[in-house]
């Protein structure tokens, strides 16, 4: 079978020479990445493997609409609803589906977030796939008992015998520039602490498109946050046919030796620029990681870098305190203890509401981020 291998990212040193080039495509006997003779497991999961197809330029949004557009047209029982969605929605990422698909599969819902969590809850128990939209991530919380006490804990309280996990409820998430208190808010954390969810965030276009479908075709309940600003900034090559990302596993977008970075999301092209710049003013050589998936998170892979590199930076839109930068300290300086050679940084927001016109100085900038690892390095 044929099938055309997208690099993930621009590091392709440890794949063989064919693979330099941005698409190659190979003949598979099956889609097994193991079956792949001239590449480890670890290369494996540095590139996407999708059946060939034409592909198109898309932003975040348009592969987001490309994903739901695959799944209404694979599963007849797939069914898209929350407020504003008919029309395509505040960010457009639903436009077209409602004339393509029909109003009983592509529809609006009443302003109650409680209400369209707990409708989309009775639609995946009764075996159909629910596609629920929040329309900012900031409003999901009128949502949180059924989220946390209803969708995550049903096939627990059951015994097996009945669950939710065809529910995935997507979400606009972070700062946006102008949004202020009420739409600029990163609640993840909020989520990660509930066992029984998955939490996903995407970075990119392809990145989007492949973790939004995985999200769809998983088993448990999974909440996607979409980070806003990214809608309409990023733009890739993306297939148009469907195709899966494996969640639960970070990203190593660049290989360094001196400091681990770790972001999500919006963040990441953050990290990116930072390790750029501490290479050409510092020297300092910074593997940059993608966690993707916040619950559950990919231990090994940052584990892994920190014990390399003997440092670690974590950083997040959402207030420190609490925050899931929290968690992955914790973990890794039990795991890698005798191997920090500094403090694991955390470059966050601050303790207070998201303000309006001092975003600039709340954001966990580059700025803020070049400072925390000339302190590591000197420590």
């Amino acid at each position: 079978r044929s099938y055309r291998v997208v690099l993930i990212d621009k590091y392709s040193s440890r794949l063989p020479p064919c693979c330099h080039q941005s698409v190659c495509v190979y003949k598979l006997n099956s889609s097994y990445l193991q079956t792949f003779d001239n590449l480890s497991e670890n290369d494996c999961r540095k590139v996407a493997f999708f059946q060939a197809s034409p592909t198109q330029k898309m932003n975040l949004f348009q592969s987001i609409t490309s994903a739901l557009d695959n799944t209404l047209a694979s599963d007849p029982t797939a069914v898209i609803f929350g407020e504003d969605v008919a029309f395509g929605g505040v960010f457009r990422c639903t436009v077209g589906l409602r004339d393509k698909y029909g109003k009983d599969r592509v529809f609006n819902t009443p302003l109650c977030e409680q209400g369209i969590v707990g409708f989309g809850i009775g639609v995946a128990v009764a075996g159909a796939t629910a596609i629920a939209e929040i329309q900012f991530a900031d409003y999901i919380f009128p949502a949180f008992d059924q989220i946390v006490n209803e969708a995550a804990k049903y096939r627990y309280r059951s015994g097996n015998m009945f669950d939710c996990g065809n529910l995935t409820i997507r979400a606009p998430w972070g700062c946006v520039g102008h949004g202020s208190l009420y739409h600029s808010q990163s609640p993840e954390a909020f989520f990660a602490h509930c066992p029984g969810l998955k939490v996903v965030i995407p970075r990119s276009p392809i990145q989007a498109k492949g973790l939004l479908l995985s999200c769809i075709a998983d088993k448990n309940p999974c909440i996607f946050f979409e980070p806003k600003i990214l809608y309409r900034a990023a733009v890739e090559q993306v297939p148009e046919d469907p195709y899966t990302i494996p969640l639960s596993q970070a990203e190593v977008l660049q290989e360094g030796s001196d400091v681990t970075l770790v972001a999500w999301g919006t963040q990441i092209h953050v990290l990116k620029e930072v390790a750029s710049m501490a290479q050409e003013k510092l020297g300092v050589s910074c593997e940059v990681i993608d966690l993707q998936t916040i619950l559950p998170w990919d231990i090994e892979t940052v584990c892994k870098s920190v014990v390399k590199t003997g440092r670690l930076l974590i950083s997040h839109e959402a207030p420190v305190t609490g925050g899931f930068a929290s968690e992955i300290s914790s973990t890794v300086q039990e795991e890698c203890f005798l191997n920090l050679e500094a403090p694991i940084s955390r470059v966050c927001g601050y303790d207070t509401p998201f303000p309006h016109i001092f975003e600039p100085f709340y954001i966990p900038d580059k700025w803020k981020c070049f400072e925390a690892i000339k302190k590591m390095i000197n420590y």
